[in-house]
């Protein structure tokens, strides 16, 4: 996947990962996020805010984007959406062995629209949901968050901007990925656009991309079809949302 949205520099800390993506500008696009296949044009329904996390249960849900009739990127003579699936089934390997229950948008190569993801999102009533994505541009990880302006939560959100009373939830959720990446000595990546699809979830949610791993001067040390690196981006993941999970502000 080639990215054109705005980037912006790493934080150590996750208020000032908070703040500067609170106020960056959301002017940067993104081609062909979570799938490329469109959001179909009918008018949808409103969607009705369940109460946050009742039972207490934590449940992440791994969209591995792409699919079908859409490849994505090509990435070291492959394709983002077979890099995708393949790195969304290890992460749940990781993640169930964590006592982390796990639900994925999809298990093999099909095609799945934005509308479908973020409905699978929201029947899950899940705590977290990572769109993961790949591309051969830059370095480590890049985390994105939708650029629509908090807005207090209502009984019922509008299906294409939902996610608008989640964005400080998601906001706290990248803050807490980028910590425990950059504690792993990766390159980290922040910024904000219009995410498709994620713009209709009612969750706090998160574009995770990951790049080849790169050294300085840009030298290359891992490209992603390195399986260690892609267990070491795996095992960072699920630690961050094992932490995720104990957080304060976690229900």
């Amino acid at each position: 996947m080639r990215w054109s949205s705005r980037f912006f520099g790493k934080r150590r800390t996750t208020w000032a990962l908070t703040a500067l993506l609170v106020t960056a500008s959301g002017s940067g696009g993104v081609s062909g996020i979570l799938g490329g296949l469109g959001c179909g044009a009918q008018t949808l329904p409103a969607l009705a805010v369940p109460p946050a996390n009742p039972t207490g249960r934590f449940l992440v849900v791994l969209d591995a984007a792409h699919g079908g009739d859409d490849p994505g990127a090509r990435l070291n003579g492959g394709s983002e959406k077979t890099f995708t699936l393949a790195f969304s089934v290890r992460l749940r390997s990781i993640l169930a062995a964590r006592g982390i229950q796990v639900i994925t948008t999809r298990e093999s190569d099909a095609n799945l629209e934005f509308d479908r993801r973020a409905e699978m999102a929201n029947h899950a009533s899940a705590q977290a949901c990572l769109s993961l994505h790949g591309s051969e541009s830059g370095s480590g990880v890049h985390l994105f968050v939708s650029n629509l302006a908090p807005i207090e939560a209502e009984r019922f959100a509008p299906w294409r901007t939902a996610q608008a009373a989640w964005v400080s939830r998601s906001l706290a959720l990248a803050g807490t990925l980028n910590t425990t990446l950059l504690q792993a000595g990766m390159t980290v990546t922040l910024g904000r656009t219009a995410l498709p699809g994620m713009d209709s979830m009612i969750c706090p949610a998160v574009a995770v991309e990951i790049a080849p791993e790169r050294g300085p001067g840009k030298k290359l040390i891992a490209e992603l079809d390195d399986a260690g690196y892609q267990a070491r981006v795996a095992a960072t993941l699920a630690a961050a949302l094992l932490e995720w999970r104990g957080e304060a502000h976690q229900p």
